[in-house]
């Protein structure tokens, strides 16, 4: 029957031997405005940090540009010592010049100096999941490559990621590391990135959706709150519902620097969505948007 409720797996494992929930946290948001700085309320961002876990998130999603440097700091500060399910992830290969501002930079000079920074603030040995955080336009994407499969080879990072890369540059990238996250915007108004989803989840491999929430589309918003009405949900809690019910390899790492919002993304785990909800809301995306 079209609104018999469907299921979804509730975990995912990354690389083979990484088990966490599929609603993560991503730690943009505990940062200053434009991503700069420190927060405004330093003890709400830490008492978020600390529910997330309370709430069973065992995947949280950082980058050494998020400050710069704020966002690991503040999770060492909150977390260390770490439990020991609990999967971070960090990302490197931009530039901060100030608010909203984001030079690529994927030099394996300066992807050295991310990541020295990166283990030393998070006061790791090792990080679970290290992600390019662009491909750089200036820099050959093989030397990149060849970084990565280093940094891997000594130990200091146990698996790798990339984030807004196409089919032919995963493929690439394959020929020196094994991919085991992608990491692009995606959202249940914004699906130019199919390919590239449907590709990682033929392969194992984790897609990481970032602004998972979207915006702006007035007939998906409408869909969205018709069908939030059904479940006595917010818009937002359905768009990630949908998420975790289109593929099994999506891993959501909303983010939020309020301990009220974060309670409300990790409700949209107990919304059940029928068959018709989804096809309703897979039709809205129908035609990939540019961009």
């Amino acid at each position: 029957m079209a609104n018999e409720a469907t299921t979804y797996e509730k975990t995912y494992t990354i690389g083979g031997d990484l088990t966490v929930n599929r609603m993560g946290y991503g730690a943009m948001r505990i940062t200053g405005e434009g991503i700069w700085g420190p927060p405004k309320d330093r003890e709400e961002a830490i008492r978020v940090l600390k529910r997330s876990v309370e709430l069973g998130i065992n995947f949280i999603d950082t980058a050494d540009s998020y400050g710069p440097n704020v966002s690991e700091e503040l999770i060492a500060e909150a977390l260390h010592p770490y439990p020991k399910d609990l999967v971070i992830a960090t990302k490197g290969g931009l530039l901060r010049t100030g608010p909203n501002e984001w030079p690529i930079n994927a030099h394996p000079d300066h992807l050295r100096e991310a990541l020295e920074g990166s283990l030393k603030r998070l006061k790791l040995d090792k990080i679970d999941l290290y992600q390019l955080h662009r491909v750089d336009p200036e820099v050959p994407f093989e030397k990149t490559l060849e970084f990565l499969q280093q940094i891997q080879e000594e130990g200091l990072v146990k698996h790798i990621g990339l984030s807004e890369v196409e089919v032919a540059q995963i493929k690439k990238a394959q020929e020196y590391v094994k991919v085991v996250s992608v990491q692009n915007m995606y959202s249940v108004e914004n699906r130019k990135w199919e390919k590239e989803l449907e590709y990682c989840r033929q392969h194992d491999i984790a897609f990481i959706p970032w602004y998972p929430l979207g915006g702006g589309n007035i007939e998906v918003m409408e869909k969205l709150e018709q069908i939030a009405k059904n479940h006595d949900a917010t818009a937002h809690q359905v768009a990630l519902s949908w998420l975790l019910h289109h593929a099994p390899n999506i891993l959501l790492i909303p983010g939020t620097s309020k301990v009220k919002h974060l309670e409300q993304n990790y409700q949209a785990t107990s919304i059940s969505l029928s068959k018709e909800e989804m096809d309703q809301l897979n039709g809205l995306g129908s035609a990939p948007i540019s961009g």
